[in-house]
């Protein structure tokens, strides 16, 4: 297991124990969570080590990485994935201007393929080994591994975009870095991530399924993406609602709560929650990023 003796973000060395999640996907083991004493952030400590973090995706419960449909659970989020795919391409077009992209954790290379066929130039990285293999024979488009990153040509891209990654990322500010030398200086930054703050983490507290210890290494608020992107010179511009998230993981919620679907239960929790999001509370949210000007 690896221990963070410091905040990723504000480098502060006092934590407070916030909370003990279960891997309900994986290992069924429990994780703790603390909290920075000085800017707030969340994040599980300690966590497995690099070498091992793999390990934990190794389940046909996790589906981001997958196209099962076995199960309501399963069958709904693909329903909505395909939905939401077409919104994110006309979000691309929206809040940048430009023919590159670089989709950061492509997974089985759907948004690529939408990407693509929008008249976008796309690259992909992903770690998963089946995902690279999976967006090449389907779709024709070669995806990289992580590595691959650190060769990239300096202000190569006008889009970069990393839906629901940023919290898997094991090298936080080396990988935020790494984006600002890749992205051109007009170009835009999108990061979805979960949102602590939002009503179904506060209603779920240790069973909230975007916790997905250890999986999620942080464990964001909208102070905790400000604080992160200025550290690095860039600048929040927009935030945005992803509204299907909070019924998906009130959905997962209530079955890590009590042992079974209430498919009724989530519905109205997740509807309560977006009801009440307000600005930006909403169970996750989409962050339009840009370089900071002076």
């Amino acid at each position: 297991m690896k221990n963070y003796n410091n905040c990723p973000i504000c480098n502060s060395s006092e934590f407070n124990q916030f909370i003990d999640c279960k891997d309900y996907t994986a290992s069924k083991e429990t994780f703790t969570i603390v909290k920075c004493k000085s800017c707030d952030f969340a994040f599980t400590n300690p966590i497995p080590d690099e070498s091992k973090i793999g390990q934990y995706y190794e389940s046909e419960e996790y589906i981001s990485h997958s196209n099962t449909s076995k199960g309501i659970i399963n069958t709904l989020y693909q329903m909505v994935r395909n939905y939401t795919i077409k919104n994110k391409v006309k979000l691309l077009r929206k809040y940048g201007s430009g023919n590159t992209l670089l989709d950061i954790g492509s997974g089985t290379g759907d948004f690529l393929n939408a990407c693509k066929k929008s008249g976008l130039e796309v690259k992909g990285i992903e770690p998963s080994e089946i995902g690279r293999k999976q967006t090449l024979e389907n779709f024709d488009i070669e995806v990289f591994d992580e590595s691959k990153i650190e060769t990239l040509p300096e202000g190569k891209f006008d889009y970069i975009s990393m839906w629901h990654v940023l919290e898997h990322v094991y090298h936080l500010n080396k990988r935020i870095e790494e984006i600002s030398r890749i992205l051109n200086e007009n170009g835009t930054l999108i990061v979805a991530v979960p949102n602590l703050k939002s009503l179904d983490a506060n209603k779920y507290k240790e069973h909230w399924a975007a916790y997905d210890v250890p999986r999620h290494l942080y464990h964001f608020s909208p102070k905790n993406i400000n604080n992160l992107m200025q550290k690095h010179g860039f600048q929040v511009v927009k935030i945005l609602p992803m509204p299907f998230d909070s019924f998906y993981v009130s959905m997962l919620s209530e079955k890590y709560l009590n042992g079974k679907n209430n498919l009724i239960k989530a519905i109205y929790n997740g509807l309560l929650s977006n009801l009440k999001a307000g600005k930006d509370k909403w169970s996750s949210q989409i962050y339009i990023i840009k370089k900071a000007t002076i």
